[in-house]
């Protein structure tokens, strides 16, 4: 059974050029009939005829740009005892302005052959007028070599003639250990639907005319470019200007994705890490692949009751070490990674608690503390006063006022010493001060009458 995928291929010519030079980009098509099969809404093959349609009128008008067409299974139908390997065609051969022959060829093409991948990479190869030109291929297929030939010797020889196989490959259902069949080619993603396909066209179209690419390493403590999933806003460089959003991801081989930059613009790059980091006024060399290094270690803290209580709805206030003004606010159970360092945190339960933690790489620092307990107050009329807690001899803590709307109030206090210090309301005299001292524990219930 024929394995369905879609390839895109994108060749370089192996040398420097000026950008006053020309680049090429030559578009194969899969005409094959297996590309009349339903993806979505419609046919894979009409999907990939608008699409193609599109990349190709977005290319108009584009200075030092050319492009040609090479159409594939298009000219002579498969048969149960025949298969056409040589079925492979330049139909529009790159020139000025052929942007409508492009298109007018794609409108009518039928799609009824068979998939013969290496003999068309191979002319390909013939298909450009010289070497004096950055020589772009770009192939979409739905399917596999289905003749004898063999893509990677093929791609081979392509190297040797100055043109680079660097594949990106984007699979339709595909078992992702099938993929390592296209390790000899280069690169390969998945795709969900015609969106994503659309996607990655775009992006190898702007690869072959921009070829300026980055890599923004987040680096460990160690320097290695492991830190990922959060975002990076790119502004141009002394601006408010934001060029770019993105969030940071590793590829399928662990390191990071690369994306295609304006060598133009200097840049600075700020990581929505907690707390930010930040690389200022970053150029980029043109048409080479350029590696930024960012320094941005984490570690993850965690903040937990040492019992089980069903009182964990508590907030922790999150600080940078000696500083006042607040980082995050995070939830109990809640892990949330940091920038490797201290921190300063203000756990919001009754009374406060303050502690100082350290977040490490890549470990987490869990924080506990004792599970609260109750205290219920009942009074025979409505009372004024406050709970202190108790912290030395003679030192009280104020922790909270009471309810002077009610007879009965609750508090969810942490374990420890307390007093209670009130009047009933009525009363105007200061002599009519009482007190009262109580322990709480985890999670018991104390109640205590005024």
């Amino acid at each position: 059974m024929k394995k369905i995928l879609f390839i895109l291929f994108i060749g370089l010519a192996s040398f420097s050029y000026s950008q006053e030079e020309y680049t090429r980009i030559l578009f194969i098509l899969d005409a094959s009939n297996s590309m009349n099969k339903k993806w979505g809404n419609e046919s894979r093959f009409i999907t990939a005829k608008r699409i193609l349609s599109n990349a190709v009128d977005s290319l108009k008008n584009i200075p030092n740009v050319e492009i040609g067409l090479r159409v594939y299974g298009h000219q002579s139908p498969v048969t149960a005892t025949y298969q056409d390997c040589a079925d492979t065609k330049l139909e529009v051969p790159f020139g000025k302005n052929n942007h409508q022959a492009i298109l007018n060829k794609i409108k009518t093409i039928r799609a009824k052959g068979t998939t013969p991948i290496a003999r068309s990479l191979e002319q390909a190869a013939s298909d450009f007028p010289d070497r004096k030109a950055r020589n772009i291929i770009i192939l979409i297929t739905d399917g596999i070599e289905a003749c004898d030939d063999e893509p990677c010797v093929i791609a081979d020889k392509l190297r040797e003639k100055g043109i680079t196989i660097s594949p990106f490959v984007i699979g339709l259902g595909l078992d992702m250990s099938y993929l390592s069949h296209f390790d000899c080619y280069g690169n390969y993603k998945s795709a969900e639907d015609p969106m994503a396909f659309e996607a990655v066209l775009k992006n190898v179209v702007n690869k072959a005319l921009v070829n300026t690419t980055v890599q923004i390493n987040l680096n460990t403590i160690n320097g290695r470019p492991l830190e990922t999933d959060v975002s990076m806003l790119l502004y141009a460089s002394g601006t408010k200007d934001l060029k770019h959003a993105y969030t940071h991801t590793l590829n399928k081989v662990d390191l990071p994705d690369t994306l295609v930059l304006d060598p133009s613009i200097k840049y600075d790059i700020l990581v929505k890490t907690l707390p930010p980091v930040e690389k200022r006024n970053i150029s980029l060399k043109r048409n080479i692949h350029n590696t930024i290094n960012i320094d941005a270690p984490q570690g993850i803290l965690k903040f937990e009751f040492l019992q089980p209580t069903k009182y964990s709805f508590v907030d922790v206030r999150i600080m940078e070490k000696g500083k006042s003004k607040t980082l995050n606010t995070q939830k109990f159970s809640e892990p949330q990674n940091y920038i490797v360092g201290q921190y300063d945190v203000e756990i919001l339960t009754l009374p406060r608690r303050y502690k100082t933690v350290d977040v490490h790489q890549s470990s987490t620092n869990t924080v506990s503390i004792p599970a609260p307990g109750i205290l219920n107050l009942s009074s025979y009329k409505i009372v004024t006063g406050q709970i202190f807690e108790i912290k030395g001899k003679n030192e009280l803590e104020w922790v909270c006022d009471l309810d002077e709307n009610t007879t009965r109030n609750k508090f969810i206090l942490q374990p420890g010493n307390y007093k209670i210090i009130y009047r009933q309301k009525e009363l105007k005299e200061t002599t009519y001060t009482k007190s009262k001292e109580f322990n709480i524990y985890s999670n018991k219930s104390l109640t205590i009458n005024l």
